[in-house]
């Protein structure tokens, strides 16, 4: 089997993830992304261990290991997106730079006001 043609397909899912990682404001779209980008390693490393005949077929078990990893990933990542979705009503990855915590808000500890400190 010629090892170019998986390294291809690879690398042309690999950067159509990337592109919709980089490009999308949509978070579930971005989800998507990453699990194309994922599934790219996947076809490498079954691709590399077939192409070098392992006994042990590690290439292989390290895609059992990743395919796991994605589906925790999506699974807590949908959660997240589920409840930010029904507090603030879109999914857009640019608004949710409001969930940070401002400094010194909601600590408890009044801001000093520097403004009378400064005339006094």
């Amino acid at each position: 089997m010629h090892l170019v043609y998986p390294a291809v397909l690879a690398v042309l899912l690999f950067c159509t993830g990337l592109y919709g990682v980089l490009a999308r404001r949509n978070a579930i779209l971005v989800l998507m992304s990453v699990e194309l980008m994922l599934n790219a390693v996947n076809l490498n490393l079954v691709a590399f261990d077939v192409w070098l005949r392992d006994t042990l077929h590690t290439g292989q078990a390290l895609t059992l290991f990743t395919i796991a990893i994605a589906a925790a990933e999506i699974g807590i990542g949908l959660a997240i997106v589920l409840l930010v979705y029904r507090n603030r009503g879109s999914s857009d990855i640019d608004r949710l730079r409001d969930l940070a915590e401002r400094a010194g808000a909601g600590d408890g500890d009044p801001q000093p006001d520097t403004t009378a400190e400064a005339a006094a």
